[in-house]
C-alpha cells in the first residue's frame, strides 16, 4: 500500500503541470497534440515513472515449459494461441514490472500488454497501414489505464481499448488478438509443447512480488477520479469485457458457464489474483475464464475492473442476468 500512496502523491503533485499538452511537448517533440480523441486534457496524468521508466521488452526469450521451474502452479500468465505455432505463456510475474511485451509469432508481430491498475490484459497486432509498430509505456495514465505510445510516430495509445488518442494514429484502432490469461498450471498441462516467457535479463526487478498489495480489495482505484460503476458493483469487482458488454465475474464464478448474446463464457478454479498478496502466487483463487463463439473459437476478451469498464464504455451493457 506504502507503493501506491508514493504513486498516487507524485501523480497528484504533477497533474497541474503536465495536463497541458504545451508541457509535454517538450517531452514530446514528435507527438501530434493537435489530433486527438480525448476531449479533456485533464483526463491525463503521470503515473509516477517518466516515458519508459516501466521498460516494456522487446525480442523476449522463451523456453520450453518442461524447463520452467520459476513459477508457482496457481500464478497467472497472459496465453496467446496462434495456428501452426507453440502456444506461448507470458508471465504476469514479468508484465507487472513491464507492462508490454514486443514479441512475433509465427510471422504475426504482437504486443502483449497489462496494465495493473484495470487489471486489463489485452493481446493486439503491432501491424498498422503496412508499417509495423513497436510500444512503449508512456507513463501517462487515463482513467488509470496505461497510455501506450509506438516509437515511431510516438502517437499515444489506450491500453485497455486499444485505440489511438493522440497523434497521427488518433481514432486508429489496433487490431486484438484472442489472447486470455489463466494459471501456469492450466497452461502447462494443456501445452506440454508449449513455451514460456524467460525471465528478462539486465533488470533488477523482485520478479514474483506484487508492488500493489491488497489493490483489487480496495473500495476505490488508485489515480481514479471519474464515476463509479452503476449497479452497486464494487469499481474494483472483476468483469469479464465482451466488446461493449461486462459480465461480473462474480456471476460466471457461481454459473460456472454462460451463454448468453452469442457468447460462451466458462469459468474455472486455478489462477492467483496478482493484485492481491505481497507474493503472486500467493494471491486468492479469482478462477480462469475462457470465452467462445458458438463455433467454439476464442474470442477477444479482457477480464478487467469494473470502474476502468464504465469509465471506457459508459454506455455499456452490464450483463446481470435476472
Amino acid at each position: 500500500m506504502r507503493h501506491l500512496i508514493a504513486l498516487c502523491l507524485a501523480a497528484v503533485l504533477a497533474t497541474p503541470a503536465l495536463a497541458d499538452p504545451a508541457a509535454w511537448a517538450r517531452e514530446w517533440p514528435v507527438t501530434d497534440f493537435t489530433r486527438t480523441t480525448i476531449p479533456d486534457w485533464s483526463e491525463v496524468i503521470s503515473g509516477g515513472p517518466p516515458r519508459d521508466g516501466i521498460p516494456a521488452i522487446d525480442a523476449p526469450v522463451f523456453l520450453p515449459v518442461a524447463e520452467e521451474g520459476r513459477l508457482a502452479d496457481i500464478e497467472p500468465v497472459m496465453t496467446l494461441e496462434i495456428t501452426g505455432e507453440a502456444p506461448r505463456a507470458y508471465p504476469i510475474r514479468y508484465l507487472m514490472w513491464h507492462e508490454i511485451v514486443n514479441d512475433t509469432v509465427g510471422g504475426i508481430p504482437v504486443a502483449v500488454t497489462f496494465c495493473p491498475l484495470c487489471n486489463s490484459g489485452v493481446t493486439f497486432d503491432r501491424r498498422l497501414d503496412g508499417a509495423v509498430l513497436s510500444f512503449g509505456v508512456s507513463g501517462k495514465l487515463r482513467h488509470s489505464d496505461m497510455v501506450m505510445y509506438d516509437r515511431e510516430t510516438e502517437s499515444w495509445w489506450q491500453q485497455a481499448t486499444g485505440e489511438g488518442v493522440v497523434g497521427v494514429h488518433s481514432g486508429t484502432p489496433l487490431t486484438k488478438l484472442p489472447g486470455f490469461m489463466e494459471s501456469w498450471a492450466q497452461f502447462r498441462d494443456r501445452n506440454p509443447g508449449g513455451l514460456v516467457m524467460d525471465q528478462p535479463a539486465g533488470f533488477t526487478r523482485d520478479y514474483g512480488r506484487n508492488p500493489y498489495v491488497g489493490y483489487d480489495s480496495s473500495a476505490r482505484p488508485f489515480l481514479f477520479s471519474g464515476e463509479m460503476p452503476p449497479h452497486g458493483i464494487d469499481p474494483l469487482a472483476r468483469v469479464v469485457r465482451v466488446g461493449e458488454r461486462a459480465w461480473p465475474l462474480e456471476r460466471l464464478a457461481t454459473a460456472g458457464e454462460i451463454g448468453e448474446a452469442g457468447v460462451n463464457l466458462s469459468w474455472a478454479a486455478g489462477q492467483a489474483s496478482a493484485l492481491d498478496t505481497a507474493r503472486i502466487a500467493e494471491g486468492r483463487d479469482v478462477g480462469s475464464v475462457r470465452v467462445r463463439d458458438g463455433a467454439g473459437q476464442d474470442l477477444v476478451h479482457d477480464v478487467m475492473f469494473a470502474f476502468a469498464f464504465h469509465a471506457f464504455w459508459p454506455d455499456g451493457e452490464w450483463m446481470l442476468g435476472e
